[in-house]
């Protein structure tokens, strides 16, 4: 069993930058391919960035695109996400995720972090 747990979230103004990571622990963190999710109230949870076990491969949503940069540090057991000029659209509550696979592209999330919130006041 794998447990992930999110920070950094919090409330910046558009066109500022924050970084969200995850720590992971209770498992063997290279063996997934990791991800970052985001719920905004009333819209479904959306891949936003994904990285292949070894940092190889990644994948960005076409709205996040050239803004966020997800990296992994498989030696901290930890993956991040750089988001940068962020815009009122980008709030949202984003999670961490653990794939069933080491690869991309993202099949099945195998585990979740409880999340943490994002606020982007215009």
């Amino acid at each position: 069993q794998v447990q992930l747990v999110e920070s950094g979230g919090g409330l910046v103004q558009a066109g500022a930058s924050l970084r969200l990571s995850c720590a992971a622990s209770g498992g063997t963190f290279s063996r997934y391919a990791m991800g970052w999710f985001r719920q905004a109230p009333e819209k479904e949870r959306e891949l936003l960035a994904a990285i292949s076990w070894n940092g190889a491969s990644t994948y960005y949503s076409d709205s996040v695109k050239g803004r966020f940069t997800i990296s992994r540090d498989n030696a901290k057991n930890t993956v991040s996400l750089q988001m940068n000029n962020l815009k009122p659209e980008d709030a949202a509550v984003y999670y961490c995720a653990a794939s069933k696979s080491p690869f991309l592209p993202w099949g099945d999330t195998n585990y979740w972090g409880q999340g943490t919130q994002v606020t982007v006041s215009s």
